[in-house]
């Protein structure tokens, strides 16, 4: 059975935070069908834009992203992947954090990637629940949200249903652990290989300021 993977994209989205999952799951699909020729693809991948059809999104630092759908025509999502960035114009979207609620409430697996982690919160998918972002925004995710179980130190927090991981790099880390926990340690495995990544695979191990 194909998985369908919906990351978001919004104008000031970190390129990373958004890129490495996308390279993760889009990978991983290839790789696998090599392991398995002739099966269907194991993840449909496809990006999800706060913006109108056929308009471009803008990156931090510059870099443009023409997605797929829009949150208007956006399918149903079996893995949603809330990247951060500057999220700022996402969270004061009452359309966007509808949307991410909505998407979040039929998705087998909801994770976010550094200041995502915000935006779980500000939409009510995450209320009290152990959570991680980037280093720099552990202080002011705990202040803005007192309820959330804060985790420092981590490079992602698995709660089962919602994982969510630090900053930039590490959703890259995450991404491989759902893929082993959707497809097996082998594909992830053979998938940080084939992308030449060095997986960290401890949730324990983080970088800090």
């Amino acid at each position: 059975m194909t998985l369908r993977v919906l990351i978001l994209a919004f104008d000031g989205v970190e390129a990373l935070d958004f890129a490495g999952p996308f390279e993760v799951f889009t990978t991983a699909s290839r790789v696998g069908q090599r392991l398995r020729p002739g099966s269907p693809a194991l993840f449909e991948v496809a990006s999800v834009a706060c913006a109108a059809t056929g308009q471009a999104v803008q990156a931090r630092a510059g870099l443009r992203l023409l997605p797929n759908h829009t949150l208007a025509d956006s399918p149903t999502a079996d893995v949603l992947i809330v990247p951060g960035g500057v999220v700022d114009a996402p969270m004061a979207s009452p359309e966007t954090l509808r949307w991410i609620a909505r998407t979040a409430a039929d998705a087998k697996i909801v994770a976010s990637v550094c200041t995502g982690a915000f935006l779980l919160a500000q939409s009510g998918v995450v209320t009290a629940d152990p959570v991680t972002t980037h280093w720099e925004d552990i202080a002011d995710l705990r202040n803005r949200f007192p309820s959330l179980d804060v985790r420092e130190g981590v490079r992602w927090v698995d709660n089962g249903r919602i994982v969510s991981s630090a900053g930039i790099s590490a959703g890259i880390d995450m991404s491989l652990h759902l893929v082993e926990r959707l497809a097996g340690l082998e594909l992830a495995e053979r998938t940080a290989r084939q992308m030449d990544y060095e997986w960290n695979r401890n949730p324990a191990s983080s970088l800090s300021a």
